[in-house]
């Protein structure tokens, strides 16, 4: 047995992992981070990438909170992309392709770094229960860990089962061992425990690959970042690029369905919709007679290449025909095939807001255990677990970020109130105040909360404080710089837009489309002005005065439905006595037991006039 007694012990050393240990540490907790591999620690088990669509916002607030997601990403970059910058401001979304090995090697040091973390290298095979508290764990040594709280965070190893066509083989990852002990023991204890399948495609070598076949993707000219710190920018960067499937990859493909585990019946868990196989893929889009993959490096010292979007479970026989039939894959050499992977999970209804199970006091579910896909979703929830477990053992109040205040929220509220059936990954829809919730102003929003909290630094709160002061500063500019005809028209017709014939504030002439900063640059005395703020103020500044109107009218909506978060549900409420709800309605109120009349109006199947009924029987 180990003597230390630990305030907060994680298991598993994913991304969820590692930032529940790095926040829990971070904010004072002696904290022991389990994993089974030392060497495996911060591993990106699926593609060498971090950020999208919605997943770049969920890393800019892990970042402006604290978290060490951002700066990881920046400084293992080799390509920066910022998405959607066609469209509006809320869909703007930073990714970064990574060099796999040096994000692992970064993740490793910079928690080596971090005061009050230790290490243990075990499977951990049960939990300590005393009086429906966690009181530790138990590895598969029989070694026991005395802990206050325990984060568990294993994604895909809980009894893991890979499938290549008709082979399987125990595995939390190809090459790995599964976890087991802890589900049965769960369930043992009144938990649901459901199975979810997710995939990985080939990885190839690139050597063997003929680039000139296919579409180049290149960086943006002026790579941006993720972390608001001073992290380094990217000088240079790797291309990655485009191909498609054709008609005879398909055919070839539908050979191996009569072995393919998705079809034959030997997998029966769900996938995830949004990333499918490509097996899946011709099955389901049978008209298509083409689907894009990305051909993505692995990192700069490496020939090994991610195929993205031919994740296959199919046999690495016929994968590996079915490539050579792709432009540029002629002579391809397979380093390993695509697989699939079966994993537990437990409905994430069982938890509160703060990620603490209702069964069990001081356990805390982070990651894939709940149900969700992708580093970004798993990354956030591992710091929100960290912080809860810490502020649980040392008596201080819940951190709970709501849906108008991080994609975090939204992502915790999504899952603790209407589950999940199926992998959960985020999307910008998926948000109703996502103009409120961009890319940009995730320090603004978030910062100052974490540095309350004593997660986030003076430094991170200084840099914050500025950024609001410059943009509003030159905000006021815009707001009172009146331009002439005779100024503004020149630019105005250099952007196809309407002359005017008198006097205009620079910052009415900013909202108009295609209109920009840069663009109103070319006036000589807007341009001495506007060099003196950095480009993160510049774009602050223009997004509030582009976008205003439609700020000030989300901000409207916040507050009514801060209303509805006002009216609280007592924890002992008894929804089956209320004969007027639906059945539907008493069923799910009781197992997500929501705490407000807001949470209760998310849960899928309640109506509105179920929430009429529940404010007549509250008194309201």
């Amino acid at each position: 047995m180990i003597t230390d007694i630990y305030d907060v012990i994680v298991v598993g050393a994913g991304h969820a992992g590692c930032e529940a240990a790095a926040a829990a540490a971070n904010l004072g907790s002696k904290t022991l981070l389990v994993t089974m591999n030392m060497q495996t620690i911060g591993q990106m088990s699926c593609n060498p990438a971090m950020g999208g669509i919605a997943k770049g916002q969920i890393v800019r607030e892990i970042d402006a909170m604290g978290g060490y997601s951002g700066i990881i990403a920046d400084k293992s970059a080799i390509q920066f992309k910022m998405l959607n910058l066609s469209k509006g401001p809320a869909m703007w979304s930073p990714r970064t392709q990574n060099d796999r090995m040096l994000f692992a090697e970064e993740w490793r040091y910079a928690l080596e770094q971090t005061p009050n973390l230790d290490f243990f290298q075990d499977m951990v095979k049960s939990l300590i229960i005393e009086n429906n508290r966690v009181a530790g764990v138990v590895t598969s040594l029989g070694i026991q860990i005395k802990g206050k709280s325990v984060v568990l965070t294993n994604g895909t190893f809980l009894n893991g089962l890979i499938h290549v066509g008709d082979k399987q083989l125990g595995g939390g990852r190809m090459g790995e061992p599964r976890a087991f002990g802890i589900t049965e023991q769960l369930v043992s204890l009144g938990f649901e425990a459901g199975r979810m399948k997710t995939g990985t495609p080939p990885r190839v070598d690139g050597r063997s690959l003929d680039y000139s076949k296919m579409e180049e993707q290149k960086g943006d000219e002026n790579p941006g970042k993720f972390s608001y710190l001073d992290t380094p920018r990217l000088s240079k960067q790797l291309s990655c690029h485009i191909v498609y499937t054709n008609e005879t990859v398909h055919e070839i493909l539908k050979e191996g369905f009569d072995r393919s585990p998705m079809f034959n019946g030997t997998i029966q868990s769900t996938g995830p919709r949004y990333c499918p196989s490509i097996e899946d893929k011709i099955n389901r889009f049978a008209e298509r007679t083409r689907h894009q993959l990305f051909v993505e490096p692995e990192g700069w010292k490496t020939v090994e290449i991610y195929v993205n979007g031919f994740s296959s479970s199919l046999p690495e026989e016929v994968q590996i025909k079915a490539m050579k039939h792709i432009p540029g894959f002629e002579n391809v050499k397979v380093f390993r095939p695509g697989y699939a992977i079966e994993y537990d999970y437990f409905p994430p209804t069982q938890l509160n807001h703060t990620l603490e199970t209702k069964l069990i006091e001081d356990l805390y579910f982070a990651g894939q255990i709940n149900g969700t896909t992708g580093y970004e979703e798993a990354a956030g929830q591992g710091l929100m677990a960290g912080i809860n477990a810490h502020n649980k053992v040392y008596g201080k109040d819940k951190f709970i970020l709501g849906r108008e205040e991080a994609y975090i929220g939204v992502l915790i509220d999504d899952l603790i109130t209407k589950g999940t059936e199926e992998p959960y990954r985020m999307f910008t829809s998926r948000a109703e105040y996502r103009l409120l919730l961009r890319q940009d102003n995730a320090d603004i929003r978030l910062t100052e909360k974490a540095y309350n909290l004593g997660l986030a630094s003076q430094e991170r709160l200084r840099k914050v404080e500025e950024k609001i002061n410059k943009s509003r500063e030159l905000e006021a500019f815009f707001a009172e710089t009146s331009l002439k005809p005779g100024v503004i028209n020149p630019v105005l017709e250099s952007i196809e837009s309407s002359p005017v014939d008198q006097a205009y504030r620079a910052a009415q002439i900013l909202t108009r489309p295609n209109m920009t900063i840069e663009k109103l640059g070319e006036i000589d005395f807007i341009k001495e002005k506007t060099k003196q703020y950095s480009d993160e103020v510049r774009e602050q500044a223009e997004v509030n005065i582009k976008y205003k109107g439609y700020i000030d009218k989300e901000r409207e909506n916040v507050v009514k439905l801060k209303r509805l978060e006002t009216i609280k549900i007592p924890e002992d409420f008894d929804f089956t006595n209320i004969n007027s709800l639906s059945s539907e309605a008493r069923q799910k109120m009781n197992k997500v037991k929501p705490k407000s009349i807001a949470q209760a109006a998310r849960i899928s199947g309640v109506s509105p006039s179920d929430i009429n009924v529940l404010l007549i029987h509250l008194g309201r």
